[in-house]
């Protein structure tokens, strides 16, 4: 079993505010995974930006990747910051801390740590979305 893997594949702002992070989860094990609760916080440029809390319930086969999509009601001061990064044509950096639930197929489940910084860069064409 190892480690699992979380980033954010794309995030896009709705009409009423909200995001839909689309959290990419990496199975980096070699049998397969399901993954259960998701207690992750994301930050923009060191701000708090949004929690993304929720249970995927997935299945991820091994050596293998899924994409769940999450719609969360982003912080003021994370709307705020990506509102200005939209506004002025650029990215923004994140960071992603916190847990995720895996277990084997036939196994027990445990929480395991997410820590991973990167960045997102807004989509030409589609206002409102970053990769």
């Amino acid at each position: 079993i190892s480690e699992p893997a979380a980033s954010i594949q794309q995030l896009t702002v709705r009409a009423d505010g909200r995001w839909d992070v689309q959290l990419r989860i990496n199975n980096f094990s070699s049998v397969a995974m399901r993954f259960g609760s998701t207690n992750l916080d994301i930050a923009f440029d060191n701000g708090a930006a949004a929690k993304l809390q929720s249970n995927p319930g997935i299945e991820i086969g091994q050596e293998s990747a899924d994409v769940v999509t999450l719609t969360v009601s982003p912080l003021p001061a994370g709307r705020a910051r990506l509102a200005t990064a939209l506004a002025d044509g650029r990215g923004l950096n994140y960071s992603l801390t916190g847990t995720l639930q895996a277990a084997p197929l036939d196994g027990s489940s445990r929480d395991y740590k997410i820590k991973r910084d990167s960045a997102l860069s807004p989509v030409p064409g589609l206002p409102g979305v970053l990769r």
